[in-house]
């Protein structure tokens, strides 16, 4: 079923549209200029690519247009910002996930608001005129944004301020000045990894970390955190199990999942988790039921698609196929030292009914939103609560088990849905995600910067735990050299 929410505010509650912003007349002219500044230059833009592609141009101008009818019906529907974060999102994004979007909306907004203006370019007779008319309607053009511009020279830090906002609802230019943008960084993107300080393990002790990266889980629906329905009715029994704060460090699945993996927080690509485990002679296993991850360099990397031919007798519509096998998985290793990490994609949308079988429906009606969300963190719950009875059988190892979303997600909170926006517009609920940790009573204690509580003892955690902890401390590594922060610090670990 299509979940359809209702229609969002444009932007985030601190945004330039918000009642205090607009309240003086001053700002109310200025945005009316700012309007009149966007149709001048649109005309100016316009006649300037017929005039010099002719019919080609005004086949990109059709483009255009059905591409602003489509970016208006997400700005408008789930109040999407578009800036470079956005376009890199829908560069990265598969037809599966795309299609969950499709809707009678969308298309009747494409064929209203794209296709009609798109045939009407076409096919309307077009008098082209002279250069001489073509440089007088440039010119006046230019004219009239200098004097808009000069009459709110003033105001420069106030359109500063919301910049992105602004930029990011103007059409035809935020998709194609931000599509640019994505290119030139791609371009330029490192494509080597920092690599972290050799290093080697300093014991031969039987040891697996599992590492379950969520799919759009947010905090505030885990009973965990004290959310009123029983979503978590059988993690909330498991004794051991440890409720820490985090915040997501973007609220996309690119950014956020590279956040976990790496070793510090920077715009470099530093050697990741995975692949220096790998590196360092730890059996590392990647399976997927998602994407969007940065670049992971092991031998093992197994897709939804891989997992279901090996095995065929579990359903693989659901993320339950990432766990089959694991218990056998890691007994076959021939290490001490086992990597698994599991990137699920269980409380993605809008189709939240998609993602969980059925006998998973506990809240309906399913057309509700929070209720088919709610179903997703039950069947996360079970799928977590599984793994911890597997590694808790595993008496030989030293076994444990952690849980963390890329990011958190918006169900309708001031009119807001889904997740992506920047994180200076982002609500809470689009970066406060859960971060559970389970361990074996004889695994090698790890001591956080916050406190933790058990599971059953009450469902508020303590302060801020931002970041993950580091796995290298679970796995017993000797290192020459930490990476800490930026600085390199001698140390065991």
């Amino acid at each position: 079923m299509h979940l359809r929410p209702s229609r969002q505010r444009l932007i985030a509650s601190k945004s330039l549209f918000t009642f205090s912003s607009i309240v003086s007349i001053g700002k109310i002219f200025l945005l009316a200029s700012l309007v009149v500044v966007m149709l001048v230059l649109n005309f100016m833009m316009t006649y300037l690519v017929i005039w010099l592609l002719r019919f080609v141009g005004r086949i990109l101008l059709a483009l255009l247009a059905i591409i602003n009818a489509t970016a208006l019906h997400f700005i408008l529907t789930y109040g999407v910002i578009i800036d470079a974060t956005t376009i890199e999102n829908v560069f990265n994004t598969r037809y599966s996930e795309a299609s969950g979007f499709f809707s009678w909306s969308l298309w009747l907004c494409i064929l209203l608001l794209g296709l009609l203006p798109a045939i009407y370019c076409l096919w309307q007779p077009v008098v082209y005129g002279k250069a001489k008319r073509l440089a007088l309607c440039c010119g006046s053009s230019l004219a009239i944004i200098l004097v808009v511009a000069l009459l709110h020279i003033g105001q420069i830090l106030w359109i500063t301020q919301y910049d992105t906002e602004l930029g990011g609802l103007l059409q035809p230019w935020s998709y194609l000045v931000n599509t640019g943008r994505v290119i030139s960084s791609q371009h330029d993107a490192q494509t080597e990894e920092i690599k972290l300080p050799d290093g080697h393990i300093a014991d031969h002790e039987k040891a697996v970390v599992v590492l379950v990266i969520g799919e759009s889980a947010r905090k505030a629906n885990f009973q965990l955190y004290g959310y009123h329905r029983d979503t978590n009715p059988l993690l909330s029994r498991q004794a051991g199990l440890k409720v820490y704060q985090a915040n997501a460090c973007a609220t996309y699945t690119t950014a956020g999942t590279k956040a976990i993996l790496e070793p510090i927080a920077s715009s470099d690509l530093n050697e990741l988790l995975p692949n220096y485990a790998f590196r360092t002679g730890v059996d590392v296993s990647w399976r997927t039921y998602n994407w969007g991850e940065p670049p992971i360099h092991i031998d093992e990397y197994l897709t939804d698609v891989d997992l279901g031919k090996i095995y065929p007798d579990v359903d693989r519509n659901y993320d339950a196929i990432l766990f089959a096998g694991l218990k056998e998985r890691i007994l076959s290793s021939k290490k001490d030292k086992v990597l698994i990490i599991l990137h699920t994609s269980t409380s993605h949308g809008p189709k939240y009914t998609d993602k969980y079988p059925k006998e998973f429906e506990v809240y309906t009606p399913v057309d509700n939103l929070v209720n088919a969300y709610d179903n997703t963190i039950r069947y996360t719950d079970y799928l977590l609560n599984g793994l911890i009875n597997t590694l808790r059988g595993l008496t030989d190892w030293h076994t444990a088990m952690i849980f963390i979303s890329d990011h958190g997600e918006s169900l309708g909170e001031k009119n807001m849905f889904m997740h992506g926006l920047p994180m200076e517009l982002a609500p809470k609920e689009q970066y406060e995600i859960p971060l559970l940790v389970w361990t074996s009573d004889n695994f090698r204690r790890y001591k956080p910067t916050s406190k933790s509580q058990e599971a059953p003892a009450g469902f508020r955690p303590q302060p801020a735990l931002h970041r993950i902890p580091r796995l290298q401390q679970r796995f017993g590594y000797f290192s020459e050299k930490r990476i800490k922060m930026g600085s390199a610090e001698p140390s065991t670990i």
